[in-house]
């Protein structure tokens, strides 16, 4: 009798990509198993996720915490090469591309356990990122891909992947937004942070963007020249939090730093924003689904279908202020192109794929 499928989640993004799998397999009948590592942890980036998206209380805990992309990879693959030579899964199912997805689905291959990749084929070209390492690596190990849009299957075949191994099946990602959809509460959101007019949704934590003084002190300026338009609610990771409260970022009165917020709770403020400023991958996918402008302070993003298919646009820091000011002028669109099969049931599909390979 084959082993259990074991689901590899690390970071607060995965949740949402691994409701929908986990819930298509159980409803047909797939035994599995939901693994934690614990690359973020704490209340609001664990507890509240899980909750909110009906997802189990994980079987295993790695704790493996926070260090260096180094140091956190070595010990989710460690501890997850002693899970697997425990458990013997017939399938490892790996999301995204932070470092557990990486370090897990290196660990598997070392030991010939299949490896399916939900997320597969994205790129950004930009190897200062170490997403993009992460996603490089983890496609050339796994086994199965799974991609959410027709340019990241063309990257995979580009990159000498058989056809065969490639499904090209939504975005589970979207699965859960749409699921979720009538919980996304704008006017609770409001009510809550005391907004009485238009404002502006910001996520902001890559290197970078904050790491260095002088980036964080541009950002930090830029963003209060958006705040100058309209109060910004910047719910602030942990990452880079002490540089930019160190250059300025919580003097402007209408910028609202909150902590991080349960999934509920974010995209109901984000529903009922003019705008979002990021250099977040997912929250560029969600807003072009809630049809909410996103303006991406990158040179480049994963997720080129955002741009063509949804509301997202990319900016720099000195262009930021500009590209609020167009969108509070324009308003918020009212039709807008949405990517093909980001239509709530890409679980279901990379189910179908799981049950016919294990």
């Amino acid at each position: 009798m084959p082993g259990p499928v074991l689901h590899v989640t690390g970071a607060r993004p995965n949740f949402p990509k691994a409701a929908p799998v986990y819930r298509a397999l159980a409803e047909r009948g797939v035994s599995q198993q939901l693994v934690h590592t614990g690359q973020h942890y704490g209340q609001q980036m664990f507890d509240v996720f899980l909750r909110q998206l009906d997802l189990p209380r994980p079987d295993v805990d790695l704790g493996v915490g926070s260090g260096s992309h180094a140091a956190q990879t070595a010990a989710v693959l460690t501890a997850v090469e002693d899970l697997l030579l425990e458990r013997r899964p017939a399938l490892l199912v790996v999301y995204g591309d932070v470092n557990s997805t990486v370090a897990a689905a290196l660990a598997a291959a070392k030991l010939g356990i299949r490896v399916a990749h939900v997320e597969a084929g994205l790129r950004s070209f930009d190897r200062t990122m170490p997403e993009e390492i992460n996603r490089v690596v983890t496609d050339r190990i796994a086994d199965t891909l799974f991609a959410t849009s027709p340019d990241a299957v063309a990257h995979l075949g580009n990159e000498g992947i058989a056809a065969d191994r490639i499904h090209l099946v939504g975005n589970p990602m979207i699965d859960t937004l749409l699921a979720h959809l009538d919980r996304f509460d704008a006017a609770k959101a409001r009510a809550e942070h005391g907004l009485d007019g238009p404002y502006v949704v910001a996520t902001l934590h890559r290197p970078a963007n904050v790491d260095h003084p002088a980036d964080a002190a541009e950002l930090v300026h830029a963003v209060h020249a958006v705040a100058d338009q309209a109060d910004v609610v910047l719910p602030l990771h942990p990452r880079g939090r002490e540089r930019l409260r160190s250059v300025g970022l919580f003097t402007h009165p209408r910028v609202r730093v909150l902590e991080p917020l349960g999934y509920v709770e974010f995209l109901g403020l984000v529903r009922g924003a003019e705008a979002v400023v990021t250099d977040s991958g997912g929250v560029q996918e969600e807003t072009t689904v809630l049809g909410v402008p996103c303006l991406t302070i990158r040179p480049n993003t994963e997720r080129p279908v955002t741009i063509t298919h949804g509301t997202n646009r990319l900016v720099t820091r000195a262009t930021l202020a500009a590209e609020v000011e167009q969108r509070l002028r324009a308003g918020r669109p009212r039709t807008w192109p949405t990517p093909p099969l980001w239509d709530g049931h890409a679980g279901q599909r990379i189910a179908d794929v799981i049950v016919r390979e294990i």
